[in-house]
């Protein structure tokens, strides 16, 4: 059975060809995958219908009961607007731009930003630091002022594209001319040239130039947080305005602290002799020297907290709220090697405390002499 090509497009056997191109147009914008990916299928078909009864010789052939896109009978069914986007096809109904051209871009545009990478010690990020900085950035042409012109001229319009900053090209399709529109190539967009450049900025509007610059670290940055200087970063083409200027925090690593957020860490070792009987030793800490206490019978892996002796709190608005703490891990180090004297007192220690005959303990609670028994053992052979 021939295919209703009437009914696909949804027009009377007697339309008018101008009446078909309106129906295909409506369709061919809501079913173009660009637009309505799911309906891909139908949209060919409504494509195939209008290439038919577009033309007149295969319209002449469904309207005596045929069908042309049938094997046999004018070739198979094909995609015309392979290779074409949805504003190409926009293009070819209304013209470039759907109805208007998108005309010149201007010279001037807003410029980038930039980004400076800054190495700052623990004590810097702790608090904070004024330094100076040398950018190397783009600013703009004091020659020209940012118009890209030498003195005494000005831009005139492109003979290219008459000033429209684009060309079209026209291409053939079934529908008639496909009109596509492309930035020009002579004025890259712009709609005007400039005939006689400035000779410092060569049209740019802008020259690059090393400078330098003071900013101001607030106190608890850490690594990876950025400081932003509104307006130090690229100037735009045509002396558009500045983008910004970022400063980027690397935290150089401490020799004695570990840094955890707003925290601090440290590892302490000290001899077994001071774990048993206590002390007080000095801490070098962000703040200074500091007393620190070890009690009598500390043990290994104890860990102190000093309070606020960490690294201020750094909020997102940029106030400080308060400081961390510092944590010292106290490492109890037993000593590898002794001399007869040492271990004569050692003995006389463990004499002292019942510990010359040790015991394993499991959950608190004595097992048994094992280390007596295996020394037992070995006396006996």
């Amino acid at each position: 059975m021939a295919r209703d090509y009437y009914g696909t497009l949804g027009v009377a056997k007697n339309a008018t060809p101008d009446e078909i191109k309106r129906a295909y147009r409506k369709l061919a914008r809501q079913l173009h995958p660009d637009v309505n990916p799911n309906e891909e299928a139908r949209f060919k078909e409504v494509t195939a219908a209008y290439e038919v009864l577009s033309d007149p010789k295969k319209r002449q052939v469904v309207d005596l009961g045929g069908d042309p896109l049938e094997p046999g009978g004018g070739g198979g069914m094909r995609d015309p607007f392979a290779g074409f986007g949805l504003g190409d096809i926009m293009d070819a109904f209304f013209g470039a731009g759907g109805g208007g051209g998108r005309g010149p871009r201007s010279r001037v545009q807003p410029g980038s930003d930039a980004l400076i990478r800054l190495s700052m010690t623990l004590e810097e990020c702790a608090a904070g630091a004024s330094r100076e900085l040398t950018v190397d950035t783009a600013i703009l042409c004091d020659r020209c002022v940012g118009s890209g012109c030498a003195e005494g001229s000005s831009p005139v319009r492109c003979d290219t594209c008459g000033g429209r900053g684009e060309v079209q090209s026209v291409q053939r399709s079934f529908l008639g001319q496909v009109v596509t529109a492309r930035p020009c190539p002579v004025c890259r967009g712009l709609g005007e040239v400039i005939p006689d450049p400035c000779q410092q900025c060569a049209g740019e509007g802008r020259v690059r130039s090393r400078r330098t610059i003071s900013v101001q670290i607030p106190a608890g940055v850490a690594e990876g947080m950025r400081v932003r200087l509104a307006g130090q970063g690229e100037v735009g083409p045509g002396g558009g305005p500045a983008g910004d200027l970022y400063v980027e925090v690397e935290e150089v690593p401490h020799e004695i602290f570990e840094r955890d957020g707003a925290n601090l860490h440290c590892s302490i070792r000290i001899p077994m002799t001071t774990a048993a009987l206590g002390a007080v030793l000095p801490l070098q800490t962000l703040d200074g020297e500091e007393e620190l206490e070890i009690e009598p019978g500390t043990q290994p892996n104890t860990e102190l907290v000093l309070t606020g002796r960490g690294m201020p709190r750094l909020r997102s608005s940029g106030r400080i709220d308060g400081r961390g703490d510092l944590h010292v891990h106290l490492e109890v180090v037993t000593p590898a090697k002794l001399d007869a004297r040492q271990v004569e007192l050692l003995r006389e220690l463990a004499v002292l405390r019942g510990e010359d005959e040790p015991t394993l303990a499991h959950n608190g609670k004595g097992v048994g002499g094992l280390f007596s028994r295996l020394r037992s053992g070995r006396n006996h052979r």
